[in-house]
């Protein structure tokens, strides 16, 4: 199954330029790596600046093993029109505050698209992903740990199209405490990662 990945741009552009500062930039480009070369990433409500300087950056970027990237001016309600026909029901909000956790199952047909609010680093929160929580999408989180965007979408991919569950280990004096042989089993194993 082919899915989407659908950034709603909330940050505000650079004063100075008029566009998306270079840490978005940098962030919104390692989601398309993220999510894969059999997927795509929309990045929704850019003004027009930015979305012609995002569209311009990932046109030099190598494109290989990467989801293809599509800058829309327009917001996530015009796009779901447009693709989906209105139906706000193939879409997931992936929302802190949502009562279920995201499991592989949401990925068996049930939703097609992933939403997330381009939210890059409020600490703390300020709940702007209320902004879309209003408007009626079914939402998951991904539990407790505030995570950036370009990571929350990683995470929602290994969950929802690799079908693995993030994991996470306790740490003694900054080590996590494995059973024996579990380091070199997951040191093979490069879709694997540590969190502390």
């Amino acid at each position: 199954m082919v899915f989407a990945y659908v950034i709603e741009h909330m940050e505000e552009d650079d004063e100075a330029s008029k566009i998306i500062p270079p840490w978005v930039e940098l962030e919104y480009a390692h989601m398309r790596k993220l999510a894969g070369p059999e997927s795509y990433v929309h990045f929704t409500h850019l003004s027009k600046t930015s979305s012609k300087s995002l569209t311009t950056k990932f046109a030099e970027l190598s494109s290989d093993g990467q989801a293809e990237a599509i800058c829309h001016e327009s917001g996530v309600l015009d796009l779901i029109k447009e693709r989906l026909n209105g139906s706000l029901e193939k879409v997931c909000l992936l929302d802190p505050k949502a009562e279920k956790e995201l499991s592989p199952e949401d990925g068996d047909g049930r939703f097609e698209w992933f939403l997330f609010g381009g939210i890059l680093g409020d600490d703390p929160p300020r709940d702007r992903t209320a902004e879309l929580r209003v408007m009626g999408f079914p939402t998951r989180h991904l539990g407790p740990t505030q995570m950036t965007t370009d990571t929350a979408l990683g995470v929602t991919k290994h969950v929802v199209q690799d079908k693995e569950m993030p994991f996470k280990y306790i740490a003694k004096n900054g080590e996590p405490l494995l059973p024996p042989g579990m380091r070199e089993l997951l040191f093979e194993d490069m879709n694997k990662g540590f969190e502390f």
